[in-house]
């Protein structure tokens, strides 16, 4: 892309923890997105023209400041890395909602880092957007961890454990597997909800997840549907979150009754999701919005294979 003065780049929304994974896995999902428009400016920095948001009015919360955007923010730290000479202008267009469970701040930083890299002289691989990409993702959750930027980065499902940042891995699913993810109109704070976590586990709960963990990737790898349906599972962060999400228990039991292999939280939520077989997912997905909306939450969902596209640069002039 070297060479452009112009560009837009979408990442998209991602599915955090996947249940058995907290901070370790995540799941990119189909039809769901933020944009970062990109231009060239003499100016030195980045700045951001506007931001709009899902309705494509300008936004009225988000800020215009750069240094509290993630997207100025990833951005910015590639540009600034590269040494590249004058600046970027920002336009940002968010298509996930805020506090959402979606990954919104994480799509917003993959999307800036994607767009600032489509401009330099000698764009970098996608891979080495990551720490831009935390960079951003870092001024919105105050701390380091992957499981939304990874996906939303390289799309699929990407294990991405804080031990071994930067370095990630996208894993292999089954075919004939599929993603559904639930929006119920709730806002979570997902700083908020960090912060409320237990400190302290015991062995047995730490042992038990670290085997749905293993049992989970096992299935993945060798296409085993029950492994995976088994192993789908998490004894230690959802039991804490779960009733921060009036619907939660209504929504989870409405994807198990249409035959999901398992479901929780996406995130601290208040999104939920569920994986599935490809030929149920859209009824799966009818079915949990209509235990959402029985427990009156208005809704939208998502249906999505395993193996959805990460981040790309959609337009260069």
């Amino acid at each position: 892309m070297a060479g452009n003065d112009y560009v837009t780049a979408f990442a998209p929304a991602s599915i955090g923890n996947v249940a058995v994974g907290f901070d370790m896995l995540g799941l990119a999902i189909a039809g769901a997105g933020d944009r970062v428009s990109a231009r060239r400016v003499s100016a030195e920095g980045v700045s951001i023209a506007e931001v709009r948001g899902l309705d494509g009015n300008i936004h009225p919360t988000l800020s215009n400041n750069p240094a509290e955007n993630t997207a100025s923010v990833a951005a910015a730290a590639l540009w600034d890395a590269a040494g590249q000479p004058g600046g970027l202008e920002l336009i940002i267009r968010k298509g996930v909602p805020l506090q959402s469970g979606m990954g919104s701040s994480s799509a917003s930083a993959v999307a800036g880092a994607v767009a600032a890299n489509a401009l330099l002289d000698t764009p970098l691989e996608i891979e080495a957007l990551m720490p831009f990409a935390l960079e951003g993702e870092k001024v919105a959750s105050g701390g380091i961890h992957a499981d939304n930027v990874a996906p939303s980065l390289l799309g699929g499902l990407v294990l991405c454990p804080p031990a071994l940042l930067p370095r990630m891995v996208r894993l292999a699913t089954p075919e004939g597997l599929g993603s559904v993810l639930l929006h119920p109109e709730l806002l979570v704070d997902t700083a908020e909800a960090r912060k409320k976590l237990a400190r302290g586990y015991s062995m047995d709960q730490w042992l038990t997840q670290q085997g749905y963990l293993a049992g989970f990737m096992a299935g993945m790898a060798t296409n085993d549907i029950e492994l995976i349906r088994d192993c789908l599972q998490d004894v230690i962060i959802e039991p804490q979150r779960q009733s921060a999400v009036p619907c939660f228990d209504a929504v989870k039991e409405a994807a198990l009754r249409a035959g999901a292999l398992g479901s929780s939280l996406s995130g601290s939520g208040p999104s939920l999701f569920a994986l599935c077989e490809s030929n149920i997912a859209a009824n799966v997905a009818i079915a949990m919005e209509q235990a959402c909306r029985s427990c009156g939450y208005d809704c939208q969902s998502w249906v999505s294979s395993l193996t959805a596209e990460g981040a790309y640069v959609e337009e260069a002039a």
